[in-house]
């Protein structure tokens, strides 16, 4: 009895009676404020932005969830700074900009005011875990500096060239070929272009092959729970109130629940493939073969990092795992989702689409080709300018991540004069920034200054070599209603709502 009552009153623990009685009160606050902002926020609103005490703006913000970039975007261009401030529940303040002036200034002139920040750590560290798009500090850098060492080799280009190649060649373009010949075949081209870039991306990263590109399309577990863990996280970012899924995590129930059991699977699985690999490296590093350390043995990236930066130890098979998770989050929604939108706005413009056809045939005549008939990697790197612009105006329209937060580390002014307090999330917005018509836009498609993508160049090479393989033989052909267009949407990065179904028609 004297332990119990000793526990009761430990100094620093509120009694048990009070927990009791506060924290089901917290939830029925939690539930009637949620019902509150449901039952007045069931309607889109294009009207200036409406903020009520302790609520602010949350009624508006669960207004728009389901359009929520557009919503941005609106606001942003009605702003004459292309700059607002989101008040949002106790007071707390969200900037948003599509400013260049302000871009370049959170990027790049101040980078060291605006890290990724507490906020996004705290709702994707469960998921991305302290990879390199989820820290910051020393580490973030320590990470950039192994990683660029990497991205920078030739070696790896090729690899990543050889990689796409034979996805294309034995995977997608036979399944195209088939639909082709059958008039009444429709497939949904934003799902084959995520199967290929997934499979691409993780045989780059870490020399496994998902085969999500089968015939058969199939649906793989790892694949599947890491677009569960990738949708789940993005809402627990989006959330009008941290605290409802801070608080569902706490019971383990619902969208947090799922998501446990989704990211539980992915970093499992990741873990044993950098336990293998570490082992491959251990058994060259200690024989006399002669695919040792010092070949090209280790081509994929994990191999690379990991003979970079060998320890050994516990810490460094988790820095594995976190960063095989980032390279496969950041190369497989932003490729395909760049294809896809590239390939719904060249069916719209047979101007851009004949002259794409025109450089590639180009290039075809006077090149050299592999034994599979496809261009060899000098000749996408160098000699695809037309198409490679064709890119980046789509990405311009329809950038594969709309925005990107960061989180003021001090109390700061922005070049158009906007106030930011130590602790306020601000973030930059490329998809408005690609439809201002006023000012001169940048293009942080793929950021800017320090945190610049390391993957640009991986990434584009492996675009064109899509777009070169796709277009020299298909025409690909929207299977919509007439006058309809896709919706853009975006999670963590961008996709086309409910997919993008097409006919493909083969080329004479």
């Amino acid at each position: 009895m004297a332990m119990t009552m000793m526990t009761m009153t430990m100094p620093g623990f509120p009694p048990l009676s009070v927990v009791g009685l506060v924290f089901p009160s917290l939830l029925l606050l939690l539930f009637f404020l949620h019902r509150l902002i449901s039952s007045i926020g069931n309607k889109t609103s294009k009207q200036p932005l409406k903020c009520y005490p302790l609520v602010a703006s949350s009624i508006d913000i669960y207004r728009n969830r389901h359009r929520r970039n557009q919503w941005l975007s609106e606001l942003l261009l009605q702003s004459p700074t292309a700059t607002f401030v989101l008040q949002r529940p106790l007071g707390l303040r969200q900037v948003f900009t599509a400013n260049p002036a302000n871009v370049r200034h959170i990027l790049k002139s101040h980078f060291h005011l605006y890290p990724k920040g507490l906020y996004l750590h705290t709702a994707l560290s469960d998921f991305l875990g302290s990879g390199i798009f989820n820290s910051d500090g020393p580490h973030w850098k320590s990470l950039r500096q192994i990683s660029s060492h990497e991205f920078n080799t030739k070696s790896l280009r090729t690899f990543v060239h050889s990689v796409v190649r034979s996805e294309l060649s034995l995977r997608l373009l036979p399944i195209l070929s088939s639909a082709a010949s059958s008039s009444n075949s429709t497939l949904d081209l934003q799902d084959l272009l995520q199967r290929f870039a997934f499979d691409n991306i993780c045989n780059i990263t870490f020399g496994h092959d998902p085969r999500c590109l089968l015939p058969s399309l199939p649906n793989t577990l790892f694949a599947s729970s890491f677009d569960d863990a990738v949708r789940i996280s993005s809402e627990r970012f989006n959330c009008v109130l941290p605290l409802f899924w801070k608080t569902k995590r706490f019971l383990n129930v619902g969208s947090e629940r799922r998501l446990k059991k989704a990211i539980s699977l992915v970093r499992d699985f990741a873990r044993t493939i950098v336990k293998q690999k570490k082992k491959e490296f251990i058994n060259l590093t200690n024989t006399n073969h002669p695919n040792n350390a010092n070949n090209a043995a280790a081509q994929d990236l994990l191999s690379r990092l990991i003979l970079s930066n060998n320890n050994g130890g516990e810490d460094d098979e988790t820095l594995g795992v976190d960063m095989v998770i980032s390279f496969i989050l950041a190369g497989r929604d932003t490729t395909s989702a760049a294809l896809t939108w590239f390939f719904w706005l060249v069916s719209r413009n047979p101007r851009v689409e004949a002259e794409i056809l025109k450089e590639i045939k180009g290039i075809e005549e006077e090149g050299s080709r592999d034994d599979g008939g496809m261009m060899v990697y000098e000749e996408v790197r160098r000699e695809m300018g037309y198409t490679e612009a064709a890119l980046c105006e789509s990405m311009r329209l329809y950038p594969p991540v709309p925005t990107d937060t960061k989180e003021a580390a001090e109390d700061d002014v922005l070049p158009d004069g906007t106030e930011v307090r130590k602790g306020t999330r601000v973030a930059y917005h490329p998809y408005t920034m690609g439809r201002m018509e006023r000012d001169p836009y940048e293009y942080p498609v793929f950021q800017a200054g320090p945190r610049v993508c390391l993957g640009k160049d991986m990434a584009m090479l492996q675009m064109k070599s899509v777009v070169a393989g796709v277009m020299r033989r298909f025409r690909v052909v929207p299977v919509l209603a007439e006058g309809a267009e896709p919706v853009f949407i975006a999670d963590l990065t961008a996709k086309m709502k409910g997919g993008f179904p097409v006919r493909i028609e083969a080329r004479e």
